[in-house]
């Protein structure tokens, strides 16, 4: 019985405390905030993502570290550059199938995407094909995200083909264009690899998330309406992309009829299915499947469509022959010399920034889709890529 006063006491005690504590803990938090630490440079940034870049921490005490050979430390750049032996090791022969099933869904829809971002950028069909096939092999080796897939892009298409017709007029030399298209690529695939070496991504945090924002909407706007021509079957068509040239365009078209119904039929039918294979892939998981070999299916059935009833021979806009075999090296047409060496220079590297805030802007909407059963508030990008 006299044991219970004292116990009282040790727990009044232990409540004191606890409140101190608190008290202590929210007087820190406080100063914290009124004294908030400034955030690190942009070169500190820099240097730490060079570092990480070459010499990727890993999980070794300090004392294996020191006796660290160089063996080790190339074999850590390696992996740094290399992020497939980190996951290869670990590879499964059950998820094979799997990853089967998307190369084959990412196969199906890329064809008919890169044919429509080759007609973008003005050059012929067989280009954008293979842009598709080089670059996921190349990612498949030195990519770290397993979401993202990797190929050429409809904003991307439209701002080279609006910058570069500036310098060069496709429908008046289109070799020349096509040579400055390929320097062009060239300078933007060595900006990326600097981007991707020196782990650059975080750069594109400096930029408002509502311009981004902004700027893809224009860019779906300003691709919609470049897809009236061939939607139209309009023969003449202007080679600006602002709105108002656009649809003046279109009008001007349909008032001197200028015009193909047949296409418009047929395109419109075509969107209609892609619609429906969608809606059908949303309500039904077990068919998610059918809105990503729809596009493939779009292709393969107008093609029969037009092939048996000769719609070719009525107005309707085909895509003609399609150069067969590998792509050829194209070392010997780069324009490394010449007078537009430097707006091609500066134009890649336009390119490369837009393809990785393009990349940034995906990698967000990606996050979103996570976080939204949590009913986040709060989404950051991330810096890697």
């Amino acid at each position: 019985m006299g044991s219970l006063p004292t116990e009282s006491l040790s727990v009044e005690e232990h409540q004191q405390q606890q409140v101190e504590m608190d008290d202590t803990s929210r007087t820190e938090r406080a100063r914290w905030l009124l004294n908030s630490p400034d955030p690190p440079s942009i070169w500190h940034e820099l240097a730490g993502s060079i570092r990480e870049a070459f010499f990727p921490r890993n999980k070794l005490s300090s004392s294996s570290r020191v006796k660290q050979t160089w063996r080790r430390s190339a074999f850590s750049f390696l992996r740094g550059l290399f992020p497939i032996l980190n996951w290869g090791r670990n590879y499964k022969a059950s998820k094979f199938k799997s990853d089967l099933m998307a190369g084959l869904t990412l196969a199906s829809l890329s064809i008919p995407q890169s044919i429509g971002y080759a007609n973008l950028a003005k050059l012929d069909p067989q280009y954008g094909l293979y842009t598709s096939v080089i670059p996921p092999l190349i990612y498949a080796l030195m990519g770290s995200s397993r979401e993202i897939a990797i190929g050429p892009v409809a904003v991307v298409s439209m701002l080279l083909s609006a910058l570069m017709q500036n310098v060069q007029d496709p429908a008046a030399d289109p070799v020349a264009y096509r040579k400055l298209v390929f320097t062009v690529t060239f300078f933007a695939g060595v900006f990326q690899s600097v981007f991707g070496l020196f782990r650059l991504g975080f750069l594109v945090d400096f930029l408002s998330h509502a311009a981004i924002v902004g700027f893809m909407a224009g860019a779906a706007i300003v691709i919609g309406l470049q897809q009236l021509k061939g939607l139209l079957g309009i023969s003449h068509f202007t080679n600006k992309t602002d709105v108002v040239s656009v649809l003046g365009s279109v009008f001007s078209s349909l008032h001197h009829s200028y015009w193909y119904p047949l296409n418009f039929v047929l395109g419109c039918s075509f969107l209609i299915f892609l619609l429906i294979a969608r809606f059908i892939g949303r309500r039904n998981k077990k068919l998610f499947w059918l809105p990503a070999i729809a596009p493939l299916l779009s292709v393969i059935l107008s093609t029969l469509i037009v092939y048996l009833t000769k719609a070719d021979k009525h107005g309707v806009k085909i895509v003609k022959h399609i150069k067969g075999g590998l792509n050829p090296s194209s070392a010997h047409q780069l324009q490394l010399t010449g007078p537009h060496l430097g707006q091609t220079a500066k134009i890649g590297l336009i390119s490369a920034v837009v393809a990785l805030t393009n990349i940034n802007f995906r990698k967000r909407l990606l996050l979103a889709d996570l976080l939204l059963p949590l009913k986040a508030t709060t989404l950051m990008g991330t810096k890697k890529w």
